[in-house]
């Protein structure tokens, strides 16, 4: 049994404040989009997860999937499963795809073996594994607060437009990106800003890490204004980096970029 992993992007993020816990509280709004891992899960003696595709640095043992599983498999004594995933989605990037292999499989596992756990549900199990995990169980537009993980149904739809994601083959550490980021409450919050019509995000609505990625990263930050020269109506950098994003109303072809990034055209 298969199922497909996307990403997301963020449109605007603001970090407003510094929490006793030592995490952050931001506004942001989650946006789903087609750059895809697959996960398989599959009966076996003992379990057991493999990757590949794009490796995946660390312990395999302490992947999100596995951890993802052995939450599920304590609270209902499920069989062992080799976890197979394919992965595609590009690490340490801002998209999330971490978070969203383990909401995955906890769908998975969830359909599988008829547990029969809402979508409430099994976002409370996977919330302690990532502040956005909870996000794909819905995987819907959402305006969140809090770590990342206090939802609220926003709509917005940009199927008109060509989302393009570029990867600039850069790995931010949550460290790097948080280095120069002072916390405060802004005028306007990326809930309010977004429903402007978009030709008015780019002098309205940011991306607090850029400030502090973007000059460790110069990189980066050209990535951003090549977009813009390509005609975005609108671009970013998605989550703490590296990723940056951009929207635009036809079609482009950004070959140019494709010796030192990754492009994902149609997202």
């Amino acid at each position: 049994m298969l199922a497909f992993a996307n990403a997301k992007i963020n449109l605007g993020l603001q970090v407003t404040e510094k929490r006793v816990d030592g995490y952050h509280n931001v506004d942001t709004v989650f946006y789903p989009v087609k750059i895809k891992d697959v996960i398989e899960i599959n009966d076996a003696e003992t379990t057991s997860f493999v990757s590949s595709g794009i490796e995946i640095p660390g312990n395999p043992s302490d992947n999100l999937c596995l951890k993802a599983f052995h939450l599920l498999q304590k609270e209902f004594n499920l069989p062992p499963q080799k976890i197979t995933l394919l992965k595609n989605i590009p690490i340490g990037a801002g998209l999330g795809g971490g978070s969203s292999d383990a909401a995955t499989l906890v769908r998975l596992l969830n359909d599988k073996f008829s547990l029969g756990l809402t979508e409430l549900q099994m976002e409370q199990y996977v919330r302690p594994l990532g502040a956005d995990c909870a996000f794909f169980i819905g995987n819907l537009p959402v305006y969140a607060q809090g770590k990342g993980d206090e939802f609220s149904p926003i709509y917005i739809d940009l199927s008109a437009y060509e989302i393009v994601v570029v990867n600039p083959n850069i790995h931010v550490s949550t460290a790097d990106a948080y280095s120069g980021i002072i916390p405060s409450v802004p005028a306007a919050s990326v809930k309010d800003l977004i429903h402007l019509p978009i030709e008015q995000w780019k002098s309205t609505v940011f991306n607090d890490f850029e400030r502090s990625v973007f000059q460790k990263f110069p990189k980066i930050k050209k990535l951003k204004e090549t977009l813009y020269d390509r005609g975005a109506v609108f671009a970013l950098m998605s989550g703490s980096g590296s990723s940056v994003f951009g929207i635009f109303e036809n079609k482009v072809d950004l070959q140019e970029l494709k010796n030192d990034c990754q492009i994902f055209y149609n997202c």
